[in-house]
C-alpha cells in the first residue's frame, strides 16, 4: 500500500522538525563556545553573537597541553572502552545462558537479576564504596570499572533479544560437533550484533557521562575522568564557563563516532540468518 503524497510530506517535516529540537541545543553550545568569557557571563546562552569578538581561544588553551582536560579526557577514553568492553562481553554470556540453557534455579536466579535492576545506585554506594576501599581499588580506574562489569539491566536485554532466537541454531551446532563457546563465537556472536550495537551505544553514554560515582572513587587531580574534571572548573573562587563549554563541545565527539558507527546495526533484521522452514 503506496502512502499519499500529503503523508509523506508530513512525515517527513515531522523528522526535520524533531531533528532541529534535537541539534539546537548542539547549535547553541557550540556557538556559545565562540563567546568571550565575560560576554557569555553578561548575556548568558543565544544566538546573539558578535562575530567581531568571536575567537577560538577557549579551544586552542584546551590544544595547548597547559591544563588537565586532556589527561581527564583519555581517563574517560580508558575507563570507558574498558568498562563498555567487559560489560558487554560478560553480559551477554549471562543473558545468552539464561536464554538458551535449562537450569535448576534458573527463575530464580533471572529474578534476582530483575531485582538488582530495581535498585537504585546511590541506595548502595556506602557498601560499594567499602568494597572497593577493601580491594585496594581507591584512586584508580578499576576501583570505578569494576562495578559496572556486569549489568542488570544489559543481562535482561541479552535475555530477552536471545530469547526470540530459534534454539535450533544451538542444537544445530551441537550436531556439527561444535563446542558450546564455539556455538556462542560462531554462531550466535554474529546474530546478536544488533543487540550489541543497541546496548554498546546506551552503555557507552553511561559510561562516559558517569560523574557520580568516579568522584567518590577518585580525588586524585590527573586521574578523573572528564566530567568531573569539567565540574571542577566551577568553584567558589572562580567559575571557568568559556572553557567549560569549549570542553564540553568537544567531549561530545566520540558519543557521535560511537553512534556513528554503530547506527547500521539498528536496520538489520534477523532474517538472514533465520531458520528456514
Amino acid at each position: 500500500m503506496k502512502k499519499s503524497p500529503a503523508k509523506t510530506t508530513l512525515l517527513i517535516l515531522f523528522f526535520i522538525g524533531a531533528a532541529v529540537v534535537t541539534l539546537l541545543p548542539l547549535a547553541l553550545l557550540f556557538v556559545a563556545s565562540l563567546r568571550p568569557g565575560q560576554e557569555l557571563m553578561r548575556n548568558g546562552l543565544n544566538f546573539n553573537i558578535d562575530w567581531k569578538n568571536a575567537n577560538l581561544d577557549e579551544y586552542r588553551y584546551l590544544f595547548s597541553g597547559n591544563n588537565a582536560y586532556f589527561t581527564w579526557y583519555i581517563n574517560s577514553l580508558i575507563v570507558t572502552v574498558v568498562q563498555v568492553g567487559l560489560a558487554l562481553i560478560l553480559s551477554s554470556f549471562v543473558g545468552y545462558g539464561f536464554a538458551m540453557y535449562e537450569f535448576k534455579g534458573k527463575n530464580l536466579s533471572f529474578m534476582l537479576v530483575l531485582l538488582v535492576m530495581m535498585v537504585p545506585t546511590e541506595v548502595i554506594i556506602l557498601p560499594l564504596y567499602r568494597l572497593i576501599i577493601r580491594l585496594g581499588l581507591i584512586n584508580t580506574k578499576a576501583g570505578i570499572i569494576v562495578p559496572y562489569v556486569v549489568i542488570p539491566m544489559l543481562i535482561f536485554f541479552f535475555r530477552q533479544y536471545l530469547s526470540g532466537i530459534p534454539k535450533d541454531f544451538v542444537d544445530a551446532g551441537r550436531v556439527d560437533g561444535c563446542s558450546e563457546y564455539g556455538i556462542y563465537t560462531r554462531i550466535m556472536l554474529p546474530l546478536m550484533k544488533p543487540a550489541f550495537a543497541a546496548m554498546g551505544i546506551y552503555e557507552g553514554m553511561a559510561s562516559w557521562n558517569n560523574f557520580f560515582w568516579p568522584m567518590i572513587v577518585i580525588n586524585q587531580n590527573s586521574k578523573i575522568t572528564l566530567p568531573v574534571g569539567l565540574q571542577s572548573l566551577l568553584s567558589p573562587y572562580g567559575n571557568n564557563y568559556d572553557i567549560l563549554i569549549a570542553g564540553s563541545c568537544f567531549a561530545i565527539i566520540p558519543i557521535l563516532l560511537l553512534f556513528v558507527m554503530f547506527q547500521r546495526y539498528f536496520i538489520e533484521g534477523m532474517t538472514a540468518g533465520g531458520v528456514k522452514g
